[in-house]
């Protein structure tokens, strides 16, 4: 066997994996906000914060999932994370009250910053490091195609009337499989490592830091965006099936994984992620217009609104596979976990920021004014990015 073999039963094994729990993600992303605003009557505002609860949990966890990575066996740690991350969905069944499932939502978060840090440093050692960025964009992908599937299959249930228990069950019946197909995934095995005493680099990837701030910037409306978009377009006046602009988003994505991961094996990381960024800028400063465009022709900018979601799908597919590669070569083999939980920590704490900006901005102006925001947040990471991220990194990689 090759030892630059991509496709393997154990990484095909990971992918499915990941498909399925990020399905079970996804298809509640767009229905929690009516299910927060027609079951327990919350307000615009406070259901940025119900929701922010639990990308904070998540971020609060990273750091040390990705040293109890670097230090313990990463496959059973990675399974007892997936099984408390299945298991919340039957909570939320049982959740008559909003403290209740603030709790749960915590709890849920915790899990999810444990499993997906588990998963991203576990597909990392499987696969060969020849073909790293290739590999990861094939990882992204699964979570694209979940991200094209899952909104749209819960906002159609929600909208032909199911009730939120089913919607809930289909989350939890897809992350059952999917913790069997994690079960099966075989790994080398490897002894616990011994580290230095405690030290902050142990926690977070400090030569990751500048990369991180860019990218942070960036998911501030990449928050926004899953949480309130269907909200959004119901504001503005656009009638169609919201859904697709998931499906849509997520087809761009995966037309850019066919040659984004490619490009980072060949060491056009910083180029790919400055393509990436305009093509994001443009994005969200389109977005922001759609909301004074529909005065003026709304099937024209209907069809506008679902290729801007074309066109982010691309932009930020192109970005992810590069982020991750970059975090993990400015970082030493033994630091994997805690490289892959910096970018990803870097990650959620923007998506929380969007959140609860996101439906504050919304309380008291507009989801246009949201937008707008957010549109120069891109602006502001670009800059950065060119100046101080993509610089540092290129002098401080090591491979």
């Amino acid at each position: 066997m090759s030892k630059d073999r991509l496709v393997t039963p154990s990484y095909c094994l990971i992918l499915a994996a990941n498909f399925l729990l990020y399905f079970g993600f996804w298809l509640l992303i767009p229905v929690l906000p009516f299910y927060l605003n027609e079951v327990f009557q919350v307000a615009e505002a406070t259901i940025g914060i119900v929701l922010s609860c639990y990308t904070i949990a998540a971020l609060c966890i990273r750091p040390f999932s990705g040293y109890l990575l670097d230090t313990f066996a990463r496959k059973p740690l990675y399974l007892f994370a997936y099984f408390i991350f299945m298991l919340i969905f039957a909570g939320y069944m049982l959740a008559g009250t909003l403290t209740l499932f603030i709790i749960l939502r915590i709890v849920h978060g915790l899990s999810f910053g444990t499993v997906t840090v588990g998963g991203n440093t576990l597909v990392i050692d499987i696969m060969p490091s020849s073909r790293r960025g290739e590999g990861l964009g094939y990882y992204g992908l699964a979570n694209n195609i979940a991200m094209s599937i899952g909104p749209m299959f819960g906002l159609f249930l929600h909208n032909a009337g199911e009730s939120y228990t089913v919607i809930f069950s289909y989350a939890l019946g897809a992350c059952i499989l999917g913790l069997l197909a994690a079960s099966m995934v075989k790994t080398t095995y490897r002894p616990p490592v011994k580290h230095d005493p405690i030290s902050l680099d142990r926690f977070i990837l400090l030569k990751g830091i500048p990369a991180g701030i860019s990218l942070l910037l960036l998911s501030i409306p990449y928050g926004m965006t899953t949480n309130y978009v269907a909200m959004y377009a119901r504001q503005i006046g656009i009638t169609a099936e919201t859904g697709f602009f998931f499906t849509c988003m997520a087809l761009g994505m995966a037309v850019s994984r066919l040659f984004s991961g490619r490009l980072v094996d060949k060491g056009l990381v910083t180029q790919v992620i400055s393509a990436g960024l305009y093509l994001v800028c443009f994005c969200y400063f389109s977005l922001t217009a759609c909301g004074w465009l529909v005065s003026w022709n709304l099937t024209a900018t209907t069809v506008f609104f679902f290729v801007i979601a074309l066109l982010l799908g691309i932009g930020f597919g192109t970005m992810f596979p590069a982020y991750n590669t970059l975090f993990v070569n400015l970082a030493p083999n033994s630091q994997r976990g805690t490289a892959t939980s910096t970018y990803l920590t870097s990650w959620d704490v923007g998506l929380g920021i969007g959140m609860l900006t996101g439906g504050y901005i919304a309380e008291i102006a507009s989801f246009r004014m949201a937008y707008l925001f957010g549109s120069a947040l891109t602006v502001v990471s670009m800059i950065y990015f060119r100046v101080k991220a993509g610089p540092h990194f290129l002098k401080n990689k090591l491979r």
